[in-house]
């Protein structure tokens, strides 16, 4: 039996695949995939059975059943001694919910491994040379989601009290809750100087960086209208735009 490898598809790019992704996804004889894959990986392996079992902004179908449906086509294919590899974008372990697959495995126990790859933020950062941790500068990046602005005052406090420090936090899924996120982070911060990217598709052919600051941020976005998956960078400015 072969174990059941949970790969991190990265941004998009395929030549931002880890080696050991780039042959597990290559060599899988099924492909469970999440909905931000891109076609340029997804081509990588054309002989393989193709499960499409991700979910879309706006999905309102039962998010207990769809990964349970998840967890049991996992053990299915393994036991019928398929390579099986279960793909999602970014790293598992950031926002991919390979918590939940992972716990079910061990439960169950049907090994696996989990190939990391490089999340969003990450991969935006380092293509439009946004320096989220820098010497004398910044020593700490937040990973968070648009539930920012769902937070306590308490842990938007402590979110503020990064980006007044100097250090950066990077928002996923934000787009949507922008006109919810920033009105509170300019509230606990008092700096509308402080410099926002929002960054569209990192790493494909058609992404985009929208630059600006948690002023002018809300109005750039509405003119501009990037398409989503988008990700946002604040407190750290791009160098190619000092």
């Amino acid at each position: 039996m072969y174990p059941i490898a949970i790969v991190g598809a990265g941004p998009g790019d395929p030549e931002l695949l880890t080696v050991k992704a780039h042959h597990l996804i290559e060599q899988a004889d099924v492909i469970l995939h999440d909905n931000l894959i891109s076609d340029a990986i997804m081509t990588i392996n054309n002989y393989c059975k193709k499960i499409y079992v991700g979910r879309k902004f706006g999905d309102n179908t039962d998010q207990i059943e769809r990964q349970l449906m998840i967890n049991k086509l996992l053990c299915k294919f393994q036991q019928d001694g398929k390579k099986v590899v279960r793909l999602k974008s970014g790293d598992p372990y950031i926002y991919g919910r390979a918590a939940e697959e992972a716990r079910y495995l061990t439960e169950h126990n049907i090994p696996f491994e989990v190939v990391p790859g490089i999340t969003a933020s990450l991969a935006a950062a380092s293509i439009f040379n946004i320096p989220i941790t820098e010497r004398n500068k910044s020593n700490a990046n937040l990973i968070c989601t648009a539930h920012t602005a769902d937070y306590s005052f308490e842990q938007l406090n402590g979110i503020a009290h990064m980006l007044k420090a100097g250090n950066t936090i990077s928002i996923y899924m934000g787009l949507k809750s922008l006109h919810r996120i920033v009105p509170k982070l300019m509230e606990a911060c008092n700096d509308d100087t402080i410099p926002v990217n929002a960054v569209s598709n990192a790493s494909r052919s058609n992404q985009q960086i929208i630059i600006g600051t948690l002023g002018t941020i809300e109005q750039l976005i509405e003119e501009q209208q990037p398409e989503m998956p988008v990700v946002l960078i604040i407190g750290a400015t791009s160098i190619n735009h000092l």
